[in-house]
């Protein structure tokens, strides 16, 4: 059973992944929660520019904002994640397929005497 996808939804996710800084930040995001400061420590980027990057993780639903008092730590939201992923899973024959002639290719570079002319 092929799984729906939300191809708007779809298009924002790859969209909002199409830019490094924004990949490091979910990367740090998946190791747990964090502040807009300590996001941006590791960036050449004003707070104000680190925040437009949060704001577009989040309008594609991988980001989200707690509430706790004035502490509003980010985490990551991992469901657009998985309907890239159901959305890649679509072409894995295609690149399995591709694999296995490299496969074979290969294994017919490897055999004795290829290459070789009788003179």
């Amino acid at each position: 059973m092929t799984a729906v996808i939300d191809e708007d939804r779809l298009s924002d996710t790859f969209a909002a992944l199409a830019n490094t800084t924004r990949r490091a930040i979910l990367a740090r995001l998946a190791e747990g929660e964090a502040t807009v400061n300590e996001l941006a420590e590791p960036f050449a980027l004003t707070l104000p520019a680190v925040s437009k990057h949060i704001k577009v993780l989040e309008r594609a639903g991988l980001v989200v904002r707690g509430q706790r008092a004035q502490y509003r730590p980010c985490a990551i939201d991992a469901g657009p994640l998985a309907d890239v992923s159901t959305w890649a899973e679509r072409y894995r024959p295609v690149w399995e397929a591709r694999f296995d002639r490299m496969d074979d290719y290969l294994a017919r570079l490897r055999r004795p005497g290829r290459g070789q002319t009788d003179d």
